[in-house]
């Protein structure tokens, strides 16, 4: 496996990952474990030596990875794939790029995120406080632009303000993900076109870091 190919694919497990997160707290609530930490521990990793320092070891994406291997495997038939997931993974590739042309909306993410980096001086990276501090930018930025990403679940857990928090959160850390995906060379359309090495690659990452 190429570095730049592992690369890619510890970022996409990540947007998997952080997607997954999504969708699960929309059907069943929030969820302020080690796998949100380390999604919210890459929002504030601007400058890391290397994309595994990113998310702070492979084995904190293994959720991430086995999703990424369900959805890209031959062997799941259409009724196994979660097309709600797939949609907010694209839908979020589309805006990481739309944000990406416009730097006033990325500078005033990355003011945010420095404030965030105070704030965790004080607070845990899942305290509802850091999760409020990032579900702001997330509004203040990324939901100001088309498509917006239309979450479904459960109407109850999407009008709690906690869960609605915490979604943001994640998808803050899922733009994170694609950008990092895109620097490293991946574009949406190696979702089709270089599926099986993708699906490799994952398999192998998931095979030599057990949890």
């Amino acid at each position: 496996m190429t570095d730049s190919l592992r690369d890619r694919t510890l970022a996409l497990a990540a947007l998997f990952q952080a997607c997954g997160r999504v969708a699960a707290c929309a059907r069943h609530g929030a969820a302020a474990d080690r796998e949100a930490e380390c999604l919210v521990h890459s929002i504030l990793q601007q400058d890391a030596p290397s994309t595994e320092a990113v998310y702070g070891r492979v084995t904190n994406l293994r959720p991430g990875l086995r999703l990424l291997v369900q959805q890209l495997s031959t062997s799941t038939s259409p009724a196994e794939r979660d097309m709600e997931l797939a949609r907010y993974v694209i839908t979020v590739m589309v805006l990481e790029r739309k944000l990406a042309r416009r730097p006033a909306l990325m500078e005033r993410v990355a003011e945010g995120i420095e404030r965030v980096r105070r704030q965790q001086e004080h607070f845990e990276l899942t305290h509802p406080t850091i999760l409020a501090s990032l579900a702001d930018i997330y509004q203040q930025t990324v939901s100001t632009l088309n498509p917006r990403v239309m979450v479904k679940g459960e109407p109850n857990l999407l009008a709690n303000p906690d869960n609605a928090a915490f979604i943001r959160a994640m998808l803050l850390a899922a733009i994170r993900a694609a950008v990092l995906w895109h620097q490293k060379g991946g574009r949406r359309r190696h979702l089709l076109l270089k599926r099986r090495g993708l699906l490799e690659s994952a398999e192998r990452l998931l095979a030599e870091n057990p949890a």
